[in-house]
């Protein structure tokens, strides 16, 4: 099988949490089967729980423990890899940053909810992209 590797944006994770059956949803359900093999630090880690533990959300604090557990065990971390480009987030700088450390070594991607916080890249692909990519190779 052959596997990708990707760097998930925070709202990744938090639209496949509202609704399973979504597109990011089939991301995710892609990273826990293992084809698609997350990209992390602790950075990301903690970015991911503070989101998801949001009140506002609602999440059961289990299935948020269980994603994130999933999450380090598929994944590999990685050290930052600077960049000098701008960004509309500093806090969208680290997902961004780890998929160029990816990239040095493998065909890596960021996957996100929100192009226009990251610069336009080949690599940096909505969730939907993510699936068009994986579903070309398979043909």
């Amino acid at each position: 099988m052959k596997r990708y590797y990707a760097v998930v944006d925070t709202n990744v994770l938090v639209s496949s949490m509202l609704k399973s059956e979504s597109i990011p949803g089939q991301v995710v359900d892609l990273i826990l089967l293992g084809k698609i093999v997350p990209l992390l630090n602790e950075e990301i880690i903690t970015e991911y729980e503070d989101v998801l533990t949001r009140n506002k959300f609602g999440f059961e604090e289990g299935k948020i423990e269980a994603l994130i557990a999933s999450l380090r065990e598929k994944a590999i971390f990685l050290p930052r890899e600077h960049t000098e480009e701008a960004f509309p987030d500093e806090d969208d700088i680290v997902f961004f940053e780890i998929a160029l450390s990816g990239r040095s070594t493998m065909d890596a991607y960021l996957v996100t909810g929100n192009l226009r916080h990251y610069p336009v890249r080949s690599y940096v692909v909505t969730p939907r992209q993510m699936l068009e990519i994986i579903e070309s190779d398979s043909d």
